[in-house]
C-alpha cells in the first residue's frame, strides 16, 4: 500500500502526467494487477511489479508551484528490510 499511496500522490501532485499513468495501468492490468499502476511510478524492478512487493529503494522529484518535492519508497516486506 506504501508504494502505491506514494504514486497516487506523486501523480495527484502533478509530478508525473496522466498518459503515464494509463500505460502503467495497462501494462498492469495485462499481469492481472491492474491496482498496482500508481505503484508502478517507483517500483520499476521486473520482480517488484511480477510480485507485488518494494525491493529497492526508488527516489522520485518533481516540483509543485511552492515547493520541491523528494519522494523515498522503501521496502516493507521483512525479506527486504534490515
Amino acid at each position: 500500500g506504501k508504494s502505491t499511496t506514494t504514486g497516487h500522490l506523486i501523480y495527484q501532485c502533478g509530478g508525473i502526467d496522466k498518459r503515464t499513468i494509463e500505460k502503467f495501468e495497462k501494462e498492469a492490468a495485462e499481469l492481472g494487477k491492474g491496482s498496482f499502476k500508481y505503484a508502478w511510478v517507483l517500483d520499476k524492478l521486473k520482480a517488484e511489479r511480477e510480485r507485488g512487493i518494494t525491493i529497492d529503494i526508488a527516489l522520485w522529484k518533481f516540483e509543485t508551484p511552492k515547493y520541491y518535492v523528494t519522494v523515498i519508497d522503501a521496502p516493507g516486506h521483512r525479506d527486504f528490510i534490515k
